[in-house]
């Protein structure tokens, strides 16, 4: 459920690296706790974004949620596909429901985000 190869965040934003490229998008248990996405806001290539601020929002027929970057860059690349099938973040979280793809200005902040076993037991905490 919670795939070995990514890192996680407290805010439930997944990041997958390839080279000094970080994919985003929101775990499992998000999108389970959202319910039914309906919307989803991303900001634009070549925006800016910092450790721990806003780049978007996600809203479903429960609620609106910000996003939150786990890392500092540059989107390089914003996935277009959610705008009309916004739903995907639900049925494909970890493959063609990603959000957003950023050049990263510092992998050391990489350190600070969860590895998929201190995931499952930090959203057990939550439970």
């Amino acid at each position: 459920m919670y795939p070995k190869d990514l890192k996680y965040d407290r805010e439930h934003e997944w990041v997958k690296v390839e080279g000094d490229v970080a994919i985003l998008g929101i775990s499992y248990f998000a999108q389970d706790q959202l319910g039914e996405v309906v919307y989803v806001d991303l900001p634009s290539v070549g925006d800016s974004v910092n450790v721990g601020e806003s780049f978007g929002e996600i809203e479903s027929v429960k609620s609106v949620s910000e996003l939150f970057s786990p890392v500092t860059g540059e989107i390089v690349e914003v996935n277009d596909a959610l705008g009309d099938s916004p739903e995907t973040v639900n049925e494909d979280p970890y493959g063609e429901g990603w959000m957003v793809k950023i050049a990263m200005g510092d992998s050391s902040e990489l350190d600070g985000l969860m590895a998929s076993d201190e995931y499952e037991a930090f959203i057990a905490e939550e439970a």
